[in-house]
């Protein structure tokens, strides 16, 4: 399946920092985004507005896998599913944005850009662990129940296993008791 995410460029009022890069929606792409390169990452300017600017990266896949099927059942059983969104702050964003949004993109010194999704807390777990940059996307009750339906299919939980207790070795006595 393909998908597309909607990244904020908030700003904020803060002596120290102007603004901060959100990822704010996962949406998906059913070929109605106007993206030019079919299998790589294509971002365009969406828009500005008092709060900030807009922006649309399109050209992500999301494969289930049933070896991650616990990490996807982790997420759905919790309080609220989520995407998550992993995004480097990029210096070369050329190969990022559209030819259209490129002089826009380039009057910063980066550029946040989202470099893959996934719905599975494990994938999301590793990639921190590796210092990615990740954040959630709440995910919409459609999605949400796409993916238990791929639970359900595809997790089985293994049986719990009882721990015995050592055996009794016996009391340690010297000879002369």
């Amino acid at each position: 399946m393909r998908f597309a995410v909607l990244m904020r460029k908030q700003n904020m009022d803060n002596p120290w920092v102007s603004y901060r890069w959100v990822p704010q929606e996962v949406l998906p792409d059913f070929g109605e985004f106007n993206s030019n390169q079919r299998n790589s990452i294509s971002g365009q300017f969406l828009g500005r507005d008092d709060d900030g600017e807009s922006w649309l990266f399109t050209g992500y896949e999301l494969d289930l896998f049933p070896d991650e099927a616990e990490g996807y059942y982790l997420n759905v059983s919790a309080t609220a599913p989520s995407w998550f969104v992993m995004w480097r702050l990029e210096e070369d964003i050329e190969r990022y944005v559209d030819e259209e949004s490129i002089t826009l993109a380039k009057s910063e010194s980066s550029f946040a850009v989202p470099h893959r999704i996934c719905v599975s807390y494990n994938e999301a777990a590793r990639l921190l662990d590796g210092g990615e940059s990740v954040d959630l996307v709440p995910m919409s009750e459609q999605h949400v129940s796409w993916l238990q339906e791929y639970v359900n299919d595809k997790y089985h939980p293994e049986p719990k296993k009882r721990h015995k207790p050592a055996s009794f070795k016996g009391a340690q006595r010297t000879a002369e008791e």
